[in-house]
């Protein structure tokens, strides 16, 4: 389940497609629904969902993920996610809905509005104080919380709230 996200545009400075597009981020700029995977610093790679329209780089990054019955922390973190999920520029641009390696699955909403906190994006150095930065409260697997925002007891955590034991 996926349980933090941070969103991208082309109007921002922090998107990667804010000046142009290039070879390496024109995936960002095509058909809504594909992976813009990318390596950041180097090191690790970067996961995302490309949105909105064609010839318009906007993109949501996938920041962490909770995975059942594993260690709460073990995707927490865009390059905990990519190797956790073994996830690499192999897959970027392939369609989110419609491949044979990794996909994002549709499912009922369960959760409300005051289940998530928006705040200002992580790890950028630009357009810092853009609050497109969304989590899930009761989750213990994100990558870092809101000042002030406490990390849940075991009870009401993302485990409970799915029925995982």
């Amino acid at each position: 389940m996926i349980v933090e996200t941070e969103a991208y545009s082309q109007e921002e400075e922090a998107c990667h497609g804010h000046k142009k597009k290039t070879p390496s981020n024109e995936v960002l700029f095509g058909e809504p629904g594909r992976f813009y995977i990318y390596r950041s610093y180097g090191i690790h790679h970067c996961l995302n969902i490309v949105t909105d329209k064609n010839n318009f780089a906007s993109g949501v990054l996938i920041r962490a993920v909770f995975v059942s019955n594993k260690n709460e922390r073990l995707a927490s973190g865009p390059g905990l996610v990519t190797k956790t999920f073994e996830i690499d520029d192999k897959l970027n641009s392939l369609d989110i809905l419609d491949n044979k390696c990794l996909w994002i699955s549709k499912r009922e909403s369960f959760l409300d509005k005051k289940d998530l906190i928006q705040t200002t994006r992580i790890g950028i150095s630009k357009a810092k104080n853009i609050k497109w930065r969304w989590y899930l409260k009761r989750s213990r697997s994100i990558s870092k919380r809101e000042k002030g925002d406490r990390n849940p007891d075991l009870k009401k955590s993302t485990n409970n709230l799915l029925g995982i034991t």
